[in-house]
């Protein structure tokens, strides 16, 4: 029930630019929906699939390592949050709907009564609880072009179409400017779970297989999500700041390099639209002139760049702890 995804795409931005020249005034607007086209897969590219994405991820712990230590702290993180008597109510759930499918009525009730045993005992540890978490995925989303400029015109494109109501192709644009680590973790809701549990056992009584099946098949399909995203240039820029530290006393140039790597991603995020009103991003922007100002000189910057880190860090835990529900 764990999972975690890699998705890249800086060339999507390619595609969509010739979109967006479309949007003003063809009578026939592209959309995600009718310009992308999707073959089907044959035995030798499914069977490719869990290579190809062992390959993303190597790569990207060589190339970003960062990004790859977030994403894993992100998972952990996330699957330490599960919990197993919530888990075992939704397998003994599923098997109540196997049984059921097989005729067997009395496996059914027996699982059920399986399922509403461990809904008890989560009420029972914690009543006031509305949701508890099943299940969880980890999301590499990293499809926004690293160019500020592509970036705004991505932005205006977004513009035109949400205004001519092209709702699909805005969406599409609004995926392209994507650029987190994306938690989304799976719920139990606790208020209405054990309710289905109870109608699922009333129609089996009855003979209601059928009905008692569509019960807890959405039960099953009702779990609630809510998502975390960290934005990478948060991620990047932190790490910028961090390896311009260690180098301030031994490359003054090095790291000056890596300060303006970290107003860079700074910049990114906030035209990326990660809470793009924040007033971090301008006391970071003068943190780092300052301190870029005082490389040039033979000064202490430690505290300097220990106060760019904690103006850095309400802007990342934020981000961080934001949820979408």
């Amino acid at each position: 029930m764990r999972q975690t995804i890699y998705i890249y795409g800086h060339t999507i931005a390619l595609f969509l630019t010739s979109c967006l020249i479309l949007i003003a005034g063809c009578s026939s607007r592209p959309t995600a929906a009718n310009t992308m086209q999707v073959k089907p897969q044959t035995q030798a590219q499914t069977s490719s699939q869990p290579n190809l994405d062992q390959q993303r991820q190597s790569a990207e712990k060589q190339v970003r390592p960062e990004v790859e230590k977030e994403r894993q702290s992100a998972k952990d993180q996330a699957d330490q949050s599960l919990d197993q008597d919530a888990i075992a109510a939704i397998d003994q759930t599923r098997s109540a709907i196997d049984a059921i499918a097989a005729n067997n009525k009395s496996d059914a009730l027996a699982a059920i009564e399986a399922a509403t045993g461990k809904i008890n005992i989560l009420l029972a540890r914690n009543a006031a609880a509305a949701l508890t978490p099943v299940a969880s995925e980890v999301q590499v989303v990293d499809a926004a072009p690293v160019d500020e400029q592509a970036i705004q015109t991505l932005n205006r494109g977004l513009a035109a179409a949400v205004k001519a109501k092209d709702y699909p192709t805005a969406r599409f644009i609004l995926y392209s400017l994507t650029s987190e680590i994306r938690v989304r973790i799976y719920n139990l809701p606790l208020a209405t779970y054990p309710t289905a549990l109870k109608d699922a056992a009333r129609l089996l009584d009855q003979g209601q297989n059928d009905q008692a099946s569509e019960v807890l098949l959405t039960a099953l399909n009702t779990l609630a999500i809510i998502e975390r995203i960290t934005p990478i240039p948060v991620v990047l820029g932190r790490a910028a700041i961090a390896a311009a530290q260690e180098q301030s006393q031994k490359d003054k140039n090095a790291a000056q390099t890596l300060l303006t790597t970290a107003t860079n991603q700074l910049q990114r995020c906030q035209d990326l639209g990660y809470a793009a009103d924040a007033l971090e991003y301008a006391a970071l922007k003068t943190d780092i002139a300052q301190l870029e100002k005082d490389l040039k000189g033979n000064g202490d910057t430690a505290s300097l760049f220990s106060k760019l880190k904690d103006d850095l860090s309400p802007l990342f835990n934020r981000q961080s702890n934001q949820e979408r529900h």
